[in-house]
């Protein structure tokens, strides 16, 4: 299993909570973890502050484009963050039960 991890970022709780659903009852992730922080970045010409939902995704690598699309259709931001991390090693437990997961 070669698990990956998906780092993307949403406006708010709800639209973060309504995708990884979405996301968890296709069986493109296994799990996520998220996280509220402060962001700042240029938009339109201006430095931005404020609260975002930092989104972490844990899936396997073959679910890579089709996570990535769906991301793309369902993320309420106009240009949105879809980061994929490759993991080195995995212990073997969470693997054996990422599979089950996602093709059992």
């Amino acid at each position: 299993m070669e698990a990956i991890f998906v780092y993307t970022t949403f406006p708010d709780w709800e639209s973060a909570r309504k995708v990884v659903r979405e996301l968890l009852e296709r069986k493109l992730i296994v799990c996520a973890n998220m996280r509220e922080h402060e962001a700042m970045y240029w938009w339109e010409g201006k430095i931005e502050e404020g609260k975002e939902i930092g989104v972490l995704l844990k899936t396997e690598v073959s679910r890579w484009k089709a996570l990535r699309d769906a991301l793309r259709e369902l993320h309420p931001y106009e240009v949105p963050l879809i980061a994929r991390v490759d993991l080195d090693k995995l212990n073997r437990e969470y693997s054996e039960w990422m599979a089950r997961v996602l093709f059992g």
